[in-house]
């Protein structure tokens, strides 16, 4: 039976951003026609970019979203509103290209792949779904662990092996999307275990849940966080315990792309969850990851603290899919485009600041 040490051997090696580039990158913000620091976070985000690709050229603009379907045993407590066979309908949307991740990747000009990685019900075979099942759902955490040790570390494999093969098709940015009846109850738990929060601070209302079934979620996360001894557990544990295929494919593809020095763009609370699993397992994975948007989902708070990072967006978006990240890429984009093609001060013939000794901005005084 694998341990903690062999899922550690296992990840690939991830080295920290250079925080050399980033000097770099600013450097060359100041020499840009505009004041320093007026594109505000964009600087910073474009900085970011530069010292991921180690390069003053940064190119985001073969953009991909990768989305893991997978079913969770927990829904047999009452904790969702809908039935699991929606997962593999939903499935069956993003292939048709109707669901909301497939509008907006259409607008950033971005692919969707759909992952097969633990969906309970057939999915007929389709030229853009990468069949990679681990099993058919998760079991209920509330009673047994969700997987067995093999089979998360076979989840974390699948989302390594994906994210290798996108980015060796050319992908230069990856969006992290999810679907799985289910699945905000698996991560609110991953949440409570990794902060030591209680259900109530972490756990909201998911796809939809009325009073009675939301004091259930609560009820089944803060036992299974007891039961299975999670305070302070270490996160393959965690992932193993009250986590998803989904979450565990998503864990491999932040890892991959890491390694890989690829812009990673997570989406809402569930992939975040997952980005806070392999930020536990590889800290220097979060010097790649950008957060597409803040939910209304309780844990995201926490979440995005747990991993360092401020969103680019907040606009009350909790549908998930890879929606937020879809939208991020142009903001990503942007601040690249800024930082790549705005003339220097000295190519466009305009004076800077040093014109200027007394900051006025009146340089002919």
């Amino acid at each position: 039976m694998p341990t903690n040490a062999d899922v550690m051997t296992g990840l690939p090696a991830i080295a920290p951003v250079d925080p050399a580039w980033i000097a770099r990158a600013d450097a060359r913000q100041v020499t840009l026609t505009k004041p320093p620091g007026s594109l505000g976070r964009l600087e910073q985000v474009a900085n970011r970019v530069a010292a991921i690709q180690q390069s003053l050229t940064p190119t985001v603009d073969r953009a991909h979203i990768i989305v893991f379907a997978a079913d969770h045993g927990i829904v047999a407590e009452g904790v969702a509103p809908y039935p699991p066979d929606v997962t593999r309908q939903m499935v069956a949307n993003f292939l048709a290209g109707g669901a909301g991740v497939n509008a907006l990747a259409r607008v950033a000009g971005a692919e969707v792949h759909v992952v097969d990685i633990g969906v309970a019900g057939d999915v007929p075979p389709h030229a853009r779904l990468r069949q990679r099942r681990v099993a058919a759902g998760t079991k209920n955490f509330a009673r047994e662990p969700a997987m067995t040790r093999e089979q998360a570390q076979a989840a974390i494999d699948v989302g390594l092996d994906i994210g290798r093969d996108v980015i060796a098709s050319g992908a230069n940015m990856i969006g992290l999307g999810e679907m799985g009846i289910g699945n905000s109850t698996a991560a609110s738990a991953v949440t409570a275990a990794l902060t030591g929060l209680p259900a109530s601070a972490v756990t909201g209302r998911g796809t939809g849940a009325d009073d009675a079934m939301l004091a259930r979620k609560m009820a089944a996360i803060d036992e299974a966080v007891r039961r299975h001894r999670l305070q302070g557990a270490a996160p393959f544990d965690v992932l193993m315990t009250v986590g998803g295929f989904e979450l565990a494919g998503l864990v491999g593809l932040t890892l991959a792309a890491a390694a890989a020095r690829t812009v990673v763009v997570t989406d809402g609370f569930i992939a975040t969850a997952a980005v806070a699993v392999a930020v536990r397992l590889c800290p220097h994975a979060a010097d790649y990851v950008f957060a597409a948007h803040r939910s209304p989902e309780p844990g995201h708070a926490a979440l995005l603290n747990a991993i360092g990072q401020e969103p680019l967006l907040d606009l009350g978006m909790r549908l998930g899919e890879g929606t937020g990240a879809a939208l991020a890429f142009n903001v990503i984009r942007g601040a690249v485009a800024a930082f790549t093609d705005m003339a220097t001060f000295s190519s466009a013939g305009v004076s800077d600041r040093s014109a200027d000794p007394t900051g006025t901005g009146d340089a002919g005084a």
